[in-house]
């Protein structure tokens, strides 16, 4: 209640005659408050607190200014890129090799049968409404039916929707850490995990991976950065940026470090369906027989509808560690926003139970090979100037992102490709020694830009590596003639 002492006047003519509301409550003398008599004024009013006091509590002038949070919010993969000075060749269209969005060209359609479980949901009517924060149960244990597995079993209760994966993200730190706490994170790593952590106040340690063992987590120092404040291990599987998949035996390996000291995981595995032939990507749930895992998945990748903002938290709570609080946490949290699109939920069932094998298969094989060219023919075009070695950045990897770009890239003097297993991303390592023109990697991107108008990400930003990416996102390939070979 504010800070002042409210008083009606009983008699219009005497101001003495007045009964103090506070007086009333108190029951302290009619028209005394803290002991002084307070008769003056006209109907019903207020005595106004001293003038210091006043002054003390009042703004003189317009001083918004922005929450901490909002001021602790950085993207450093924004950060680089604002600066950038991209300016395209005028003569050629722009070739976004940066975006991780595999639907933005038009040439990796959703599945009909995706898009009639939507037309279905609209048609009934019965989505129209806010649906409860964490999700309609139906909706729920489609998702559990579907990621249910003997030795990861879930129902309908562990289970989260989301406003999309990083929403699942979000909440996953939110629930798990305080301000103060420290989460460990890959390098290269997803930039989220940083922006979402720093904003909070929770220091993020960055665990390295290892580009000679194809982007394999380096264990001993995963293991050296935990401390009693470690609240959270972030495991990303298939990796983005680097498009690795971990073996089971090296999941079993960071399971062994999360249970020595008992630090729950987070599992980042949208792209777990998104995996090369020849390829297993187990999730840690089905590994894991002590280490509580989060795990954090969606519509996006396998779908291809990102923009349709359905993802999911999947709650392995391993002997009971979790119990009811971490689960009351994420219901709470997850009322702050209501959760992910009512409609979409309504369609889950169908898009679960109705899509092909085939559409997955079709996507996968887009993603691997496209077309092929002669061995010899890439390795004469390669060695040609270096403008063509720029324009090949984009062009064999539109064509092939996993086998033409990587074995095109390896012949190059100076650029390391590692070999992708999964996810829409490879990662090229750049020996500056052969690159004197340029002074790292960021000016090295620029230059693609300029000079082919092709725009890779640098990734100084999230690794210590003098590495730049490529994102596959099967971009459509312009028509070009095919130049002699000298």
């Amino acid at each position: 209640m504010e800070n002042r002492s409210y008083f009606v006047k009983t008699n219009g003519t005497s101001g003495n005659k007045t009964t103090s509301i506070n007086a009333l409550i108190s029951g302290k003398p009619m028209g005394v408050v803290n002991g002084k008599n307070h008769a003056h004024g006209d109907g019903v009013g207020h005595v106004n607190p001293s003038p210091a006091k006043a002054m003390k509590g009042r703004r003189l002038r317009w001083t918004v200014k922005p929450s901490e949070m909002s001021i602790n919010t950085v993207n450093p993969i924004r950060s680089i890129v604002d600066e950038m000075k991209l300016t395209p060749h005028p003569d050629k269209p722009m070739i976004a090799l940066s975006i991780g969005d595999p639907t933005v060209f038009g040439n990796l359609p959703t599945d009909d049968a995706v898009l009639q479980a939507m037309k279905d949901a609209i048609d009934s009517h019965k989505y129209n409404g806010y649906a409860p924060s964490v999700g309609y149960a139906t909706s729920r244990q489609a998702v559990a039916n579907f990621y249910s597995c003997p030795k990861a079993p879930l129902e309908a209760e562990d289970v989260i929707l989301t406003s999309g994966c990083s929403h699942a993200i979000d909440l996953v730190i939110s629930v798990l850490c305080n301000a103060g706490d420290n989460i460990l994170v890959p390098r290269p790593g997803f930039s989220l995990y940083k922006t979402l952590a720093v904003s909070m106040g929770i220091k993020v340690k960055f665990y390295d991976l290892l580009p000679e063992k194809e982007w394999e987590v380096d264990l001993k120092h995963m293991e050296s950065l935990i401390d009693d404040r470690t609240s959270c291990l972030v495991v990303t599987n298939p990796s983005n940026p680097c498009g690795s998949v971990y073996s089971k035996e090296h999941l079993q390996k960071i399971l062994r470090v999360a249970s020595r000291h008992c630090v729950p995981i987070l599992a980042d595995e949208i792209y777990s369906d998104m995996v090369l032939p020849g390829c297993e990507c187990p999730s840690m749930a089905s590994l894991s027989s002590d280490v509580p895992i989060l795990s954090c998945g969606g519509l996006a990748k396998r779908w291809l509808v990102p923009g349709w903002r359905m993802g999911w938290v999947l709650i392995h709570d391993r002997n009971d560690v979790f119990g009811p609080a971490i689960r009351q946490g994420l219901v709470k949290l997850s009322q702050r926003i209501l959760g992910g699109c009512s409609i979409v939920q309504g369609a889950l069932e169908g898009i679960f139970n109705n899509t092909p094998q085939s559409f997955y298969d079709n996507t996968i094989s887009l993603l691997k090979v496209r077309e092929l060219w002669c061995c010899d023919q890439v390795a004469a075009l390669f060695l040609l100037h270096r403008v063509h070695l720029f324009f090949f950045f984009f062009f064999f990897f539109s064509l092939c992102p996993a086998e033409i770009c990587y074995s095109g890239l390896s012949i190059v003097p100076g650029l390391r490709p590692v070999r992708t297993s999964g996810a829409m991303y490879l990662m090229v390592g750049i020996n500056m020694d052969h690159f004197p023109d340029f002074q790292n990697d960021v000016d090295f991107t620029e230059r693609m830009v300029t000079e082919q108008s092709v725009f890779c990400l640098p990734t100084s930003p999230i690794s210590t590596q003098k590495t730049t990416f490529i994102v596959s996102n099967q971009h459509p390939v312009p028509a070009v003639k095919k130049k002699p070979v000298h």
